[in-house]
């Protein structure tokens, strides 16, 4: 991942989206719809540091960080992670999937075409 995991993680182990936000380019609030929260669970403290905040978060960072080395890059990686439709999963992206609560399909999509080698 260009932006290194430690990156994202304070010392007390939250993770803060500053710098993957910042790499992409993109805005705190574009980045919390995206993986389906609102802006303030990402810019508040006492929000993000929330279970279901950083339950998200991890999510995210987590699908992205095993896209990056197929994609190439990050900002390819969001790419995907924003538009590309998911067959086995309705069509679905995962951007969709993770923000109705599905990242663990998402996952799970991920592993099997890391096992298999095809969707």
């Amino acid at each position: 991942m260009s932006v290194e995991l430690q990156d994202l993680i304070e010392p007390d182990g939250y993770i803060v989206p500053d710098a993957l936000v910042n790499e992409l380019h993109i805005t705190k609030k574009e980045f919390a719809l995206a993986i389906g929260l609102r802006q303030d669970a990402i810019i508040r403290k006492g929000r993000r540091q929330s279970v279901a905040t950083q339950q998200r978060l991890r999510q995210a960072v987590e699908i992205l960080t095993r896209i990056e080395p197929w994609a190439g890059t990050l900002s390819v990686a969001w790419s995907w992670y924003r538009s590309y439709p998911i067959a086995p999963l309705g069509g679905l992206t995962a951007e969709e999937l993770v923000s109705h609560g599905r990242a663990n399909e998402v996952s799970d999509y991920l592993s099997h075409i890391a096992e298999v080698g095809y969707a």
